[in-house]
């Protein structure tokens, strides 16, 4: 595995290449995790795959050049995303590429399919929010007053984990989604990129019919993997969207939302190989 560096004028953006396969894979991943998170993917698919995971804005190394709390509340566009990924592969010389996100990084994911999908060959989402975030993650990004009330809740710890507590006992989060939300809210800094990381996605909401007619009238290959015991992005919430796809390939594992493990790897080695 490699780490490198890519930078335009938005974002300095890092992220790891890993597996040695003649296929590109662009991989997000989710709330709280980095670029490496799908790093156990070599072992079984590098020999097909060479992965190219990302920091996604407000983790790790990757960083705005403007990263104020104006400039976070202007977040990016699904077209200027689309325009980072095509200088990021001009950069890389990639010309055509697969997508895997999981859970917060199937927005970019399918942001991408939406914008460059004439590029696309494989497009995987897990934990897929981007087809439905759920009416919390709705209403701290989209509603305006709900956003306020994220940014007070964000300045204070205490607040924080008290919204967690509540989430959880409304099964709106499981354990593992409240112990991951909550081992981001330990700094001043951590509460911050919480609140940045939710807000940025308010323009990153997916367009069902332009997702489904990309999908079909590029023929891109769409898996979909679900955690049977995933109490916040159930395989329930795909069932209207994959009546009107019908070419969509849906898995069910049983495992929770923290899906990233051996039961993932050979489902998709399975699918892929």
């Amino acid at each position: 595995m490699t780490d490198h560096y890519f930078e335009n004028d938005l974002v300095k953006l890092h992220y790891y290449k890993f597996g040695k396969g003649a296929q590109i894979m662009l991989c997000f991943h989710g709330y709280g995790m980095h670029g490496k998170q799908f790093l156990k993917l070599e072992h079984a698919l590098g020999e097909k795959y060479t992965f190219i995971g990302f920091d996604l804005f407000f983790h790790k190394e990757t960083k705005l050049h403007q990263q104020s709390l104006a400039d976070i509340k202007q977040p990016i566009t699904k077209q200027d995303f689309g325009k980072l990924i095509v200088e990021f592969c001009t950069h890389e010389q990639i010309d055509r590429f697969s997508l895997l996100g999981y859970s917060m990084g199937s927005h970019y994911a399918t942001a991408v399919v939406e914008e460059l999908g004439d590029r696309v060959d494989e497009y995987i989402i897990s934990a897929p929010s981007s087809i439905e975030p759920g009416k919390l993650v709705r209403f701290f990004v989209k509603n305006k007053m709900g956003n306020r009330i994220l940014e007070k809740l964000t300045q204070s710890q205490k607040a924080l984990i008290n919204m967690l507590n509540v989430s959880k006992w409304l099964g709106l989060v499981d354990d593992v989604g409240r112990n991951i939300l909550y081992k981001e809210i330990d700094t001043p800094e951590l509460r911050f990129n919480f609140y940045a990381c939710f807000t940025y996605l308010r323009l990153l909401e997916t367009d069902e019919d332009k997702l489904i007619q990309t999908l079909t009238g590029q023929n891109i290959r769409s898996i979909f993997i679900f955690g049977k015991r995933d109490i916040m992005y159930p395989p329930k919430i795909g069932k209207a969207f994959f009546a009107k796809l019908k070419k969509a390939e849906v898995v069910i594992l049983d495992q929770d939302h923290e899906m990233i493990g051996e039961e993932f790897i050979a489902a998709l080695s399975g699918l892929l190989l």
